[in-house]
């Protein structure tokens, strides 16, 4: 959705977030696989604003870093010491217009409602255009709005003013609809609107909210209720953060539900939004897909599984296992207890079993490492199996190297690969062997281990 009437989206990212009780912005915690600010940053650049311009001020230099590796052609706009949201539209404005008048709308939306999105900021848009008010509130109807301000409405539908809790009488305080500190202005009426504000209350900040009051002198203001309050609802602190991912995270598996996907338990199975499953596939209790990690039809994943960015095909079969940037190929089957790293490829149909770790690891059709196994920076064949035990050394203490190994190989267990190292095609190795140097194909290598006993023999301490 977009809107060519937009000429500049403003989002306020200046706060510490002190009820977050952290050592970084409230900004740049994450909610779904994303921050805050990059969730709403995406939502209101969909929108196709002729300027996005984010307002940052505390650890303002890492807030606009932020921003900008989200979007390169971000404005970064500083606030003084100043404090307010209202201040901070001031320096927004200031910076804005010095590059050039702004006719049209203005949008203005807070970095800390991690689930605002698109679609409802475009229908507020398209209210406010097609009313001809000089502004409009984002609202929304709460079953409880307590601690909220109230929208008191007049006889037309307009915003007549916005009460605060501590401020409303009894009729005010049974009114449900509430202010979502989003809104939309008319860019003259806004720019004359924050002129007039001051700093004269009891907590000495500069009230955006006082920008309506002017804007009523120029013209309406009007109100639009989201249809969805989760989608404007905000984060002051790790519990309200808690829940609302809660809250999203089931209507995500629900989603996927409804869309032939089998979740045994949607209260322990955890999916960001960019992920995607397939028909059929069944998500095991305690699973947490992450990233863009994408699901074939009939893989089973879980139960306590970690897939992020990983891409598992049909048919296959993760358990108990964490899996970061990897393929796994139809049919192949991983776990328990696997800890894949990233950028493996998996063929079809093999295996890398309990306790095996991977990382740079190409795997070929019907290979299979059981288990117990350390596969990295390494080539192995097709229809290849390694017996359990058996280490690549890729590490010299300075450089990383490359173990090949090729197809229909039987490594017996315990053996030990030192990289750089090339064994050819059909080659058995013997238990215990330490491999140092290229084998040949359709050749059997051990190494020579010759074992002695000591009969009667004691510890120096039972002596």
């Amino acid at each position: 959705m977009a809107s060519s009437a937009l000429s500049a989206a403003i989002i306020l990212a200046a706060g510490e977030g002190t009820r977050m009780k952290s050592s970084k912005p409230k900004v740049l915690h994450t909610f779904a696989g994303k921050t805050f600010l990059n969730r709403v940053m995406d939502s209101v650049t969909a929108l196709n604003p002729g300027t996005l311009a984010v307002v940052v001020r505390f650890q303002g230099e890492r807030v606009g870093e932020a921003a900008r590796s989200y979007n390169e052609h971000v404005t970064v706009v500083e606030q003084d010491d100043k404090p307010g949201t209202g201040r901070a539209v001031q320096c927004a404005m200031e910076q804005l217009a010095a590059n050039g008048e702004l006719t049209g709308s203005v949008l203005i939306a807070a970095s800390d409602m991690p689930l605002l999105d698109t679609e409802t900021l475009g229908a507020l848009l398209d209210f406010h255009n097609n009313s001809g008010h000089g502004a409009t509130v984002l609202t929304t109807v709460l079953d409880d709005p307590t601690g909220y301000g109230r929208i008191i409405r007049d006889s037309e539908g307009n915003v007549l003013r916005i009460v605060e809790q501590k401020d409303a009488n009894s009729s005010e305080l049974a009114v449900h609809e509430v202010n979502t500190s989003v809104y939309v202005f008319d860019a003259a009426v806004l720019s004359k609107a924050i002129k007039g504000l001051n700093s004269n209350n009891a907590q000495g900040e500069f009230y955006l909210t006082d920008a309506l009051e002017t804007a009523k002198q120029e013209s309406a203001v009007g109100a639009f209720a989201a249809p969805d309050p989760l989608s404007v609802e905000g984060v002051n602190d790790r519990v309200q953060l808690a829940a609302l991912a809660k809250a999203h995270n089931l209507r995500v598996c629900e989603h996927w539900m409804r869309e032939g996907v089998d979740i045994l338990d949607p209260q322990t199975t955890w999916i960001e939004d960019d992920v995607a499953i397939g028909r059929d596939a069944v998500i095991l209790p305690g699973s947490f897909l992450q990233g863009h990690t994408v699901i074939g039809e009939n893989a089973v994943v879980g139960p306590y599984t970690t897939l992020i960015d990983a891409v598992v095909d049909e048919e296959a079969v993760v358990e108990r296992s964490r899996v970061q940037e990897t393929h796994i190929g139809r049919a192949a089957n991983i776990g328990p207890w696997t800890y894949l790293r990233p950028g493996n490829e998996l063929g079809e149909g093999s295996k890398a079993g309990a306790f095996v770790e991977m990382k740079k690891a190409h795997i070929g059709n019907g290979t299979k490492v059981p288990h117990l196994s350390y596969v990295g920076d390494a080539d192995l064949g097709e229809h290849t199996n390694i017996g359990g035990g058996t280490i690549t050394a890729n590490y010299d203490g300075v450089h990383k190297h490359h173990t090949t190994i090729g197809s229909n190989v039987h490594v017996g267990a315990g053996n030990l690969f030192v990289a750089p190292v090339t064994v050819g095609d059909g080659v058995t190795t013997g238990a215990g062997s330490v491999v140092r140097h290229d084998v040949p194909s359709d050749s059997m290598v051990y190494s020579e281990n010759t074992q002695h006993v000591v009969e009667g023999w004691k510890p120096e301490w039972e002596r």
